[in-house]
């Protein structure tokens, strides 16, 4: 099967959280970093969908948890926006850098003040996310959490 084939069907394998189509596919040589033609990972797509056997086979299959995708946003940030906590917790567990930044300078830890995903952002406080980071107008997670209204936020944001 060509390489085009194998990521091709790797992608729908992911989309699907097809996990023995992900195996089969990541034996057979498909490259567990290829973006599909949006840009997007096998890793993205399981994890924005919340496939977490899926997400599992491709990390066990060399999948990179920090290879930066539209914008230079991690798995992790797009996890955020999705509130999967159990997720996050999977690729902090496989070495999802935890303070990486977008091209705006955004933190996963941002992403989660910004959308209220309240239990993510606890997780990520309690794995040692850095609330000090600045995005690149300069504004805190705490920043933004005065913005936003998110008193859960800034209840649990150090000053």
């Amino acid at each position: 099967m060509s390489a085009t084939a194998l990521h091709d069907q790797l992608i729908t394998a992911a989309r699907s959280g097809d996990v023995p189509a992900i195996e089969r596919l990541l034996a057979e040589g498909a490259d567990a970093n290829a973006p599909d033609g949006r840009g997007f990972t096998p890793l993205v797509l399981a994890t924005y969908d919340a496939h977490l056997d899926a997400t599992r086979a491709l990390l066990a299959g060399g999948a990179n948890p920090n290879q930066p995708v539209g914008g230079g946003n991690t798995v992790l940030m797009g996890v955020a926006f999705k509130g999967h906590t159990g997720m996050a917790q999977l690729l902090l567990d496989h070495g999802a850098a935890l303070n990486a930044r977008n091209g705006e300078g955004s933190t996963a830890l941002m992403f989660a003040v910004l959308f209220g995903r309240h239990e993510f952002l606890d997780l990520l406080l309690a794995a040692g996310a850095d609330a000090t980071l600045r995005d690149n107008k300069g504004q805190s997670a705490r920043d933004l959490a005065r913005q936003k209204g998110n008193d859960h936020a800034l209840t649990v944001l150090p000053e």
